[in-house]
């Protein structure tokens, strides 16, 4: 999809419905594109903020797709990284935890 088409589609998806308010919705989106990006490093892929409220999803190759909403972003991402994404994947599972394990002391730290 062009820029322009991903600008102008804007159609809500069910996953934004749950905040209405401008700057809460930013948040929320930015939070799930953090989470994303845990799940998407592991298969060499990078979600970043674009202009219009939609995301841009890169490959290590330098590949992008524009990703309107999040519903897009998996079959996007499948199509980037030329393999089926599996979210019950050990090896992702493994490497979420080890991931997990060694961001713990940072936020605990972060909290005291």
């Amino acid at each position: 999809m062009c820029g322009l088409c991903g600008a102008l589609a804007g159609a809500d998806h069910w996953t934004d419905a749950a905040v209405t308010d401008g700057g809460r919705r930013s948040q929320r989106r930015q939070l799930r594109n953090r989470v994303a990006n845990e799940v998407l490093a592991y298969y060499g892929l990078s979600l970043k903020e674009a202009p219009g409220g939609s995301s841009l999803l890169q490959n290590r190759t330098g590949q992008t797709a524009l990703v309107p909403h999040l519903g897009a972003l998996w079959p996007a991402a499948e199509r980037l990284a030329k393999r089926p994404l599996d979210p019950l994947d050990p090896s992702l599972i493994a490497a979420l935890t080890r991931h997990a394990a060694k961001a713990a002391p940072t936020c605990r730290a972060r909290l005291a």
